[in-house]
C-alpha cells in the first residue's frame, strides 16, 4: 500500500523538494499528496506545485496566540487530502499536544543538530560556542516533547576551525537532503531501523 504523505512547510522547502523528488522513484512505498504552509509567502508552495503537487496555506497569524484555532484549521486541510503521514519540512510553528497526539506514530521532523543535543533553534551556532567537534541533522518521530521523539536518523559533519554558523549551515544542508528521503523511504516501508550517514 503506497503511504500518502503531506508534508509542512514555512519557507523555501529545500527539504520539501528533497522528499518530493525522492518519492517520484517508482518502487517508492509513498507519495506526496499536499504540501501545506503557514505563510502564503512560502517559496516552497510554487515549487511543489511545479512538481504537480496539491498545495494550501494555513496562515497562522489572524489566529494569534491561539494555537489549537489555528491546528484546527490545519486538521481541516490535511482531512481534504487525506494523508497516511506528516513530514514537517522547515515547518517553524510548535505545534501543541491537541495536534502531535492525532499524528502519533505518523509525523516526522528534520531538526539541524545531533539530537538531543541542541533541541529548539540556533542549533549550529551553539555547537559552535559549546566546541563540538561535529555538528549535523536528526530526522525523529514527532512527539509532544519538542525535538524530543524516537530518532530515526542522523547524518554529521565535523566542525571546523572559523566555522560560522552559516558557513556549517551550509555544509549540514546537503545531508539534510539525503537523510530526509532515506529515513522516508524506510518508515513509509514500516522501516524504524536508524539511518546512520557519514
Amino acid at each position: 500500500m503506497t503511504r500518502r504523505v503531506a508534508i509542512l512547510i514555512s519557507g523555501g522547502g529545500s527539504n520539501m523538494v528533497s522528499l518530493v523528488d525522492s518519492m517520484a522513484a517508482v518502487d517508492h512505498p509513498a507519495k506526496p499528496v499536499l504540501v501545506l504552509a503557514n505563510d502564503p509567502a512560502a517559496g516552497g508552495l510554487a515549487k511543489a506545485q511545479a512538481r504537480g503537487v496539491a498545495t494550501a496555506v494555513v496562515e497562522h497569524r489572524p489566529f494569534g496566540k491561539d494555537r489549537e484555532a489555528f491546528e484546527a484549521k490545519l486538521l481541516e486541510a490535511l482531512d481534504a487530502a487525506q494523508p497516511d503521514m506528516i513530514c514537517l519540512a522547515g515547518f517553524m510553528r510548535v505545534l501543541t499536544p491537541f495536534f502531535v497526539e492525532k499524528w502519533a506514530g505518523r509525523m516526522l521532523n528534520i531538526h539541524p543538530s545531533l539530537l538531543p543535543k541542541y533541541k529548539g533553534l540556533n542549533t549550529h551556532a551553539r555547537a559552535i560556542e559549546a566546541g563540538d567537534g561535529e555538528a549535523g541533522c536528526s530526522v525523529h518521530e514527532v512527539t509532544a516533547e519538542l525535538d524530543g521523539g524516537p530518532i530515526l536518523g542522523q547524518a554529521r559533519v565535523p566542525i571546523l576551525a572559523g566555522d560560522t554558523p552559516e558557513a556549517l549551515a551550509a555544509r549540514v544542508l546537503p545531508l539534510e537532503h539525503q537523510l530526509y528521503p532515506e529515513v522516508l523511504r524506510r518508515y513509509a516501508a514500516g522501516d524504524r531501523t536508524p539511518v546512520h550517514l557519514p
